[in-house]
C-alpha cells in the first residue's frame, strides 16, 4: 500500500480522498490548514486527517517525508510551497492548478529532480489535453486544434446561467488572466472573456470564450506544428457579458476578495450538473483534409454513498488516473512529465479514468 498525502479538503480533495481510499491500494493523509473545514469531510473508507499550515515549509517536509506522493488539490497560489517541499521530501508531485505562472514554477523545480511532477492533471488543463494530443497524433499535419471544456449546472436558474461547482479562487484566475494561443503559426497572448462564439451541442446552444490556462503545456508542445490552437471555456448563453461588466466595468477585476465574497454568498452551489468535453482537430491525412472530434458529457453521480457532481468526478478522477499510472510504472518517474505525454486508451482503461468513458449518448470519437 502507498502512502500519498493529499493537500486540501475542498470539494475536489474529498473526492480524491474518497477515490484513493476507496480502491484499497492507497494509505491516505489529507491535510488542510482548516479544522472546520477537515471536520466536514466525509468518506466511506477511512483517512488520516491532519491540521498543517502549508506555509509552514519544514513542518510541510516532515508530513511529506517517506511519502510516495503529494497531490494538491489547493488553489492555484499554494503552488509553490507544495512543490517545492515535495522536492526536498522526495515525493512525487501531482497538482490541478491551470495557473500559468504556477506551472512554470513546477517546470522549474522538476528540472533535476529524483521524482516526477506532473502538473495540471485535472479536467483542463488534464484530460482535454490528453484527448487533444490523442487526435492530433492521428494526422500528418495539423492545421486547426480547437479544446472546449465547460462544467454547468443542469437546470440554470439566474442570470448568470451558472452555479458554483469548483474553486472560485480558480474561476476568478482563468476569467481574469491572460490566455494563451497559437494564431496562424504564431504563439500569441490573448484576453479572457473575448472571442466568444456560439454552437449547438444535442440542441441546446452554449457560448464558449477565452479563458486562461486551459491548453497546459500544449502551446509549446505543438508550436511549429499547428496553425490554430485555442481553448474557450463552455457557459450557457449570456454568461461572459455579465461576468465581463463585474470584472471590466465595476473592476471587480482588480478587487478578487470582494468578487470572491459576492459570488460565494450569491450564487448557489450544486450538484446537479454536467461537464462538456469537446474537442476538434483538423489537417492533411493522406494528402486529404480531414476532422476528428471528440465530443462527451459527463453528469453528476453517487460515489462513495453519496451524490458528486461531475467536476468533481471528472477532475478527481483524472488526478487518480495519472497516479495510478505512475504507481504502476506506465510513466516516467522522475523530472517533468506533461499531459501530452499520457496515452488516452491507457488513461481510459484505468479504474479511475473510466468515469471519462462512461456510456454518454453524446459520446462520440469519429472522423
Amino acid at each position: 500500500m502507498k502512502k500519498i498525502v493529499i493537500v486540501g479538503a475542498g470539494k475536489i480533495g474529498s473526492m480524491i480522498a474518497e477515490m484513493l481510499a476507496g480502491c484499497g491500494d492507497y494509505a491516505v493523509t489529507i491535510i488542510d490548514r482548516s479544522a472546520a473545514q477537515l471536520e466536514r469531510l466525509e468518506t466511506a473508507s477511512p483517512v488520516t486527517k491532519m491540521v498543517a499550515d502549508i506555509a509552514d515549509g519544514a513542518n510541510l517536509r516532515r508530513i511529506l517525508a517517506g511519502q510516495f506522493a503529494v497531490l494538491s488539490a489547493a488553489p492555484y497560489f499554494a503552488t509553490r510551497p507544495i512543490a517545492e517541499a515535495a522536492k526536498a521530501a522526495g515525493a512525487h508531485y501531482l497538482d490541478l492548478t491551470e495557473d500559468v505562472a504556477s506551472t512554470r514554477i513546477v517546470k522549474q523545480l522538476a528540472a533535476g529532480a529524483q521524482t516526477a511532477f506532473i502538473p495540471q492533471c485535472g479536467l483542463a488543463p488534464g484530460f482535454i489535453t490528453i484527448v487533444a494530443s490523442d487526435l492530433a497524433a492521428n494526422f500528418d499535419e495539423l492545421q486547426d486544434v480547437r479544446m472546449r471544456v465547460g462544467a454547468l449546472p443542469k437546470f440554470p436558474s439566474n442570470a448568470l446561467n451558472y452555479n458554483l461547482t469548483w474553486s472560485t479562487d480558480g474561476v476568478i484566475n482563468e476569467y481574469c488572466e491572460p490566455c494563451e494561443a497559437i494564431v496562424n503559426g504564431r504563439l500569441r497572448e490573448t484576453q479572457p472573456l473575448e472571442e466568444c462564439e456560439e454552437f449547438s451541442l444535442d440542441g441546446i446552444l452554449y457560448e464558449a470564450f477565452n479563458t486562461s490556462g486551459g491548453l497546459g503545456t500544449l502551446c509549446e508542445t505543438l508550436a511549429g506544428r499547428v496553425r490554430n490552437l485555442n481553448y474557450r471555456t463552455i457557459r450557457y448563453p449570456g454568461h461572459a457579458a455579465i461576468m465581463k461588466a463585474l470584472l471590466n466595468d465595476l473592476r471587480l477585476r482588480d478587487r478578487r476578495d470582494l468578487l470572491k465574497d459576492i459570488l460565494e454568498h450569491a450564487v448557489p452551489v450544486t450538484l446537479q450538473d454536467v461537464v462538456i468535453v469537446f474537442v476538434t482537430v483538423s489537417g492533411m491525412r493522406q494528402g486529404q483534409l480531414v476532422q476528428e472530434t471528440y465530443a462527451n458529457k459527463i453528469y453528476s453521480a453517487p460515489l462513495g454513498g453519496r451524490m458528486r457532481s461531475a467536476i468533481q468526478i471528472t477532475t478527481a478522477g483524472a488526478i487518480c488516473a495519472v497516479l495510478d499510472m505512475l504507481a504502476d510504472g506506465h510513466l516516467p518517474q522522475s523530472g517533468l512529465i506533461r499531459q501530452e505525454e499520457i496515452a488516452l486508451q491507457p488513461f481510459l482503461a484505468n479504474r479511475f479514468g473510466r468515469h471519462y468513458a462512461a456510456p454518454s449518448p453524446a459520446a462520440a470519437h469519429a472522423a
